[in-house]
């Protein structure tokens, strides 16, 4: 039997989490699979042929700690998944210039750092949108994002991002009332797709918010956008394949938009699909197989 570690976050409660349905899978295709916290002491990590980062949901508050247990888990031996290096570019949400430079069609986006006051009048005009949604450039779970109202100038905001580097972006409209959707890639390939939508009154799509989750059939136009996405990720990081990949798309108009590019932790939603698992676990065997 091969061995995989599964990462997660010392202290699970209050999320949700799905990656056990994968393990029967597993254990049928000649693994077993330990779940452990990524900040656990003492492990010997050499004993397992995969590591993937799973639900390591803390992560961006402790940035340098996280990356510096990763770089001691691939020193030990096992393939790591994904590639640290690719993750730590996924880390800054900087990374949205690198693929709208690419060619992707991104959610229009500013970075700055050290918000002032008067900012937000000057980021309406240049992004010709009333309403704005600012978040850290490094985050999780949407935390510390804002939907910012015309003409109001939060003190909350305001303090939050006087001092931290921030991502500006207009309120897309229709995520409150179509959602946001989530396509799957396990080795660069479709899996499945979710539709995430916002309690009512929130913007943000997540199940610790109050969102609701539900399976989805892209349609030809958004599997076109992920395919670009996933494209233009593997042009920029030819030598460092993803096992998995989620990318996340808002509809505007007709066109489709880059949200964000999961390729850290993100949630996987076996439960959406039963056949992810299965697809999952394949696209693992490919990567970790012998020449």
């Amino acid at each position: 039997m091969r061995s995989c570690a599964f990462l997660t976050l010392s202290d699970p409660s209050g999320y949700h989490i799905d990656d056990h349905l994968a393990a029967q899978v597993f254990e049928e295709a000649g693994w077993t699979v330990e779940t452990i916290p990524w900040d656990a002491a003492g492990v010997d990590w050499s004993r397992f042929d995969a590591v993937v980062v799973r639900s390591t949901w803390d992560y961006h508050r402790r940035v340098d700690a996280f990356f510096d247990a990763l770089d001691h888990i691939r020193s030990a031996g096992p393939r790591l998944f994904n590639d640290p290096d690719v993750m730590r570019w996924n880390a800054d949400k900087r990374y949205l210039a690198d693929l709208a430079e690419g060619g992707v069609a991104v959610v229009p986006t500013l970075f700055g750092r050290r918000l002032e006051r008067g900012d937000t009048r000057h980021f309406t005009e240049v992004l010709e949108a009333q309403e704005l949604v600012i978040k850290p450039v490094r985050s999780a779970n949407a935390e510390g994002a804002f939907r910012l109202c015309p003409g109001v100038e939060s003190e909350e905001v305001l303090t939050r991002f006087a001092s931290d580097d921030f991502m500006v972006q207009p309120f897309v409209a229709s995520i409150a009332s179509a959602g946001e959707v989530s396509l799957f890639y396990f080795g660069a390939e479709f899996s499945h797709a979710i539709c995430k939508r916002p309690t009512e009154g929130d913007f943000r799509v997540q199940e610790e918010h109050g969102g609701t989750i539900l399976a989805w059939q892209p349609e030809e136009s958004a599997l076109k956008a992920g395919a670009v996405v996933m494209e233009t990720l593997g042009l920029r990081w030819p030598d460092a394949p993803t096992l998995y990949a989620r990318v996340d798309l808002v509809r505007e108009s007709n066109e489709w938009w880059l949200m964000e590019l999961e390729i850290i932790e993100p949630s996987l939603y076996f439960r959406m699909d039963k056949g992810a698992p299965a697809r999952f676990v394949a696209a693992l065997d490919r990567m970790v197989a012998p020449d």
